[in-house]
Order: structure tokens, then sequence, then C-alpha cells
């Protein structure tokens, strides 16, 4: 698509093409802001503030004590915390130290956890205690020697953050029992560090900063490897694209974007985490987006501009008693992504803020925001928007040639944000980038005559949980391993709640295997948003001739 169709269609300001090399890395751009803003509140979590400069000088510490561990450039370096002050310290300190960031869902399983951390090879894991427990029970087979705990209170200040833990600890019980020898504390780690001094490090853009795990047709957990400059030029995609409305913020207030998506989601990363960096923004930490009357009290102590969220998210807050608590008056964008937004959602939303939800969509693979809708649109587009400046979408047939407008194809996304692969895959690669560098999504979708996308289907038998992506294949080669399962398969059916909920259908070899024994062996293996809704028992299940199942005839019955 040379023509670029949809540039009519940009906001007035939004420029075509930037230039995303203007910084060599993602610390280049943290360091000019801790600099630029260091009296400014970069993070507020549960009432405390943390200042750039503060996190300027923790993320140094950090890292010298990081680098004091022996570890190499380009050695992989895991975070599984929820949303609190450390995680972003660490992301910092991990990269000022030359290493790479292996973002983990909190929530994993042992068997998910240890798959993670060998594949990623990584040699140090930062957790918060409350899941340390899932980690001593697989760290043994993995190559991570070194282990640096968190708690919820570590950055609240002595008294608040010893209350703080103790409840988490004694009185909520959230920290189950584990025993982890040599693991360091969070604030013991950055007090070594505090003593020596941060090595510089040369880190060009094509070094690689993140690895973002996804899910592949195969249902294997593949990490895409996301360069420097992938990140950067997200960043600056994104706050160019956000820039027509941002710009009506007062010079009087500083831009406060609200984080309730959890950051090892490349969305929150970049669009929460990296975006509010590189504008000196404030970002609300909310570390559980679950509890409603939590997320409604804290948002109701600031001025609020950004809200990136999910459309569950968006549906629970507007419908929630305690949303007039909260002045939404200053809400100048409100990013919907990771799933679609429906339209009777947007449609309340926008009734009850006056700010509409701009949908946009990306992946892991593309840092991850490939296209938006115009954050200057009154109305529900129910598309994808149009691509973000810098980058390219076609549509492709079946034969990888592209299709005429207004017909469905195959998404493909070419652009400075696109991976440079899958981590020690080159076969999976392969599958996904054409041979003139554009990335298929798996997405089916159409484009109409002013460039704006839509889905229509998926390529792959993805279920799209709440904005995170579960395939069939893993949680059928999990369930298919429990005693007593002879055949299964799972599907997405539509969800109310969440989008798409997963469905499993099982024929069984013998006939005492219950359903509640099925839940308990999913509970055991697989992180919440993968489990089975709906479990179904069938005597068989729709095949091809040649023996493949037909999980499209499961959907429908």
């Amino acid at each position: 698509m040379t023509d670029r169709i949809w540039l009519k269609s940009y906001p007035p300001g939004v420029p075509a093409d930037l230039d995303t090399a203007q910084y060599p890395s993602l610390v280049a751009l943290m360091e000019e802001s801790f600099t630029k803003y260091a009296n400014r509140t970069a993070y507020s979590f549960m009432g405390r503030d943390v200042t750039y400069e503060q996190t300027d000088r923790l993320s140094q510490a950090f890292a010298a004590y990081l680098q004091g561990l022996g570890l190499l450039k380009g050695d992989r370096v895991a975070i599984m915390m929820p949303n609190v002050p450390q995680y972003p310290v660490a992301v910092a300190a991990i990269l000022r130290a030359g290493y790479v960031v292996v973002n983990v869902n909190p929530l994993y399983t042992p068997r998910e956890l240890e798959h993670q951390l060998k594949d990623a090879g990584a040699k140090a894991i930062v957790i918060i205690e409350n899941f340390a427990a899932t980690l001593d029970k697989c760290i043994a087979a993995t190559p991570v020697k070194h282990v640096v705990l968190c708690a919820m209170g570590d950055q609240l200040g002595l008294l608040k953050g010893a209350l703080v833990n103790y409840v988490v600890r004694h009185v909520k019980k959230m920290v189950p029992d584990f025993n982890l020898a040599g693991a360091v504390r969070f604030n013991e780690a950055v007090a070594l560090g505090a003593r020596s001094s941060l090595k510089k490090v040369n880190i060009k853009p094509d070094d690689v900063a993140v690895l973002q795990y996804t899910g592949g047709t195969t249902g294997i957990s593949k990490g895409a490897v996301l360069l420097h400059r992938n990140v950067v030029a997200n960043v600056l995609q994104s706050e160019a694209w956000n820039q027509p409305v941002m710009q009506l913020v007062p010079a009087t207030e500083q831009p406060t974007s609200v984080c309730a998506l959890p950051l090892y989601h490349i969305f929150a990363f970049t669009v929460g985490m990296m975006l509010s960096m590189r504008t000196g923004g404030k970002l609300i930490l909310i570390p559980n987006p679950r509890d409603l009357p939590a997320v409604l009290k804290e948002l109701s102590k600031h001025t609020i501009h950004s809200l990136p969220a999910v459309n569950t998210l968006f549906n629970g807050l507007a419908n929630h008693p305690d949303f007039k608590t909260v002045d939404w008056s200053h809400l100048k964008v409100s990013v919907g992504g990771g799933s679609a937004v429906q339209s009777s959602v947007a449609k309340l939303w926008f009734e009850k803020t006056g700010c509409p939800i701009c949908e946009g969509y990306g992946l892991s693979e593309t840092s991850p925001s490939a296209s938006c809708n115009p954050v200057t649109s009154k109305e529900y587009t129910g598309t994808i928007g149009v691509p973000l400046p810098s980058t390219f979408m076609k549509l492709l047939d079946d034969d990888g040639h592209e299709v005429a407008v207004g017909q469905s194809g195959e998404i493909a996304i070419k652009g400075p944000q696109v991976m440079a692969g899958y981590w020690q895959r080159p076969d999976e690669t392969a599958k996904v980038m054409t041979a003139d560098g554009f990335f298929k999504s798996g997405d089916i979708g159409v484009m109409d005559e002013r460039g704006f996308f839509k889905i229509v289907d998926r390529k792959k038998d993805m279920i799209l949980v709440s904005g995170f992506n579960v395939f069939p294949t893993e949680l059928e080669d999990v369930v298919a391993q429990l005693a007593g399962v002879l055949e299964c398969a799972c599907v997405g059916v539509p969800d109310e709640k969440t989008g798409e909920a997963v469905k499993l259908v099982i024929v069984k070899k013998n006939q005492d295997l219950t359903e509640a024994e099925i839940r308990a062996y999913c509970k055991e293996n697989l992180t919440g948003y993968k489990q089975p809704k709906i479990i179904e028992f069938r005597t068989e299940l729709p095949k091809t001739p040649v023996g493949k199942i037909l999980r499209r005839e499961l959907r429908v019955k």
C-alpha cells in the first residue's frame, strides 16, 4: 500500500513520518527525562510519589548491583511483579546496565514460569515475594542464579512500608511459604549498589531491549525480540498520535496517565510507562485493576489526562457506583487496546466522560501499537483505525498478494516498531515475515476507502480473553496429559465481560473423571485467564477426513 490513503484521515498536526532515530536507545530517552524532569513526580503508588530524580538514583544503584553480579552485556533479567514502583526502577536498571528485560506474568504457574525462564536463558529475576513460592517450585530447572525479592511496601517509607508488608503477609496472607536460598531483598540490593558506581554501557539501536513473550500458532510461548529502536519508535509514534489532544493540557498541569494494565503487558510497558517517561508525565500505578473500588478511590485523588485500558476495564469503571467520585473532566485520551472495544461500552464511556475511546491495534511483535483511531474523533467507528506515522499496513491473500480495497485479507504490518524476530526461533520468524519486511499478524481485516482497517476474523485459532492471547494448542497439550482424558479441544466463545472465554470440550477415557478434577488440574497448570470457563463432555470430537479436529464446529454447538 504505497500511496497510504489513510494519511488524509490523520488529524491536523500528526506527521506522516517521524524521525524515530533521535534516541540511540531507551536508556538515552530515559536519562534525558531523568535530567529534564528531575523534580517532577514520575510515579504515584498508594499515596506515595516517586520523582524522576529518585527513579534515576534508585535505578543507577540497582544497575550497579546487577553489574556486580558479573552478568555480561545482553544477559537476560526477568521481572515478575504487579504494578509497583520497583517495576519501572528495575526496567531502567536492567537496560542501563546493558541487559535485556524479560517481562513475566506474575500469575504464571510453575510450569509456565519454568518454560519462559529456560527459553529466555534468564540469569537473574526480580520478583515480588507474593509469587516467590511459584519460583521456588521450578528454579532448580532454570538457568536463574540470582534472585532479588521485592515486597509491596519496599518504596513506601519505613512506617507505611512496614505496615503494608505486615498486612500483605500476615493479615491477607498473600505470601505463601517459600525457600529461595541466597535471595537478596530489593532495598538491600539498592544499598549495596549505591556503594559502587554504574559502569556506562554503549547501547546501540539494534541491541535487544525486551523479550516479550507471546503464544503462536503452535501454542508454544515465544519471545518477540524488541530492539531498543523498536520500542523508542513506538513511544514516539504514540506521542505524535496523542499530540492533538494532549497539547490541550494546561502548562500548569503535569500530564497524568493511569497505569491499570499490568506492566508486563507490552501495551502498558510502552504506551504507559515509556510514553509517560518521554513526556515527563506522572504515572499512577494500579497494582490490582480488578479491585474497582480501590482503583476509583485512587483516581479520585488525581487530575487524569490519559487512560489506556481494555474493554473490560472501561466497562467495569463506567458501570461502578463510585464512578462519579472521580473528576473525569480533564481526560483527553482514552485508548482501547488488547481486545475489541464494544460499541455499547464506547457509547456509555463517551456519555459519562465526554472523552471517546479510541480503539487501537497492535501485537507484542509490533511493540505493540500499529494502528489507532484518531484521538480527535467523537464517535465509535467499530474499526482499529488507521496506521500510525511511519507505519505501512496491507492485506494479503493466501498466496501473499495484496487484495483490493474492501476485500478481506491477512493484516501485514511494516514499520520501525516491528520486532527483529522470535528469540532463537528462525523457523517461526520465517513463517510470519514476508520477503519485503512485513509482519503477518494472523488477523483477517478489511480496509475502507478512507484507510480505516477493521478486523473480521482470525487466521489462527487464538482466543482473546480481556486482551490476553490464549492459544488452544497450549491448553490442549496440558489437558491431554491429565489421566482420564482421551481427547480434548478448546475454542473461544463470546463472553459479555471478557470479550471471549475459553470453552474446553473433552472426550473421557474413563468415566470417573469429573469437572471438578479438570478445574483443579487447570488451576495448577494454567494461569487465570487461560482457564476454561465452560467444560463440556462429548463422546467424540468433529474431525476432518484426515483426523484434524474441527474447532470451528465446537464453537457453534
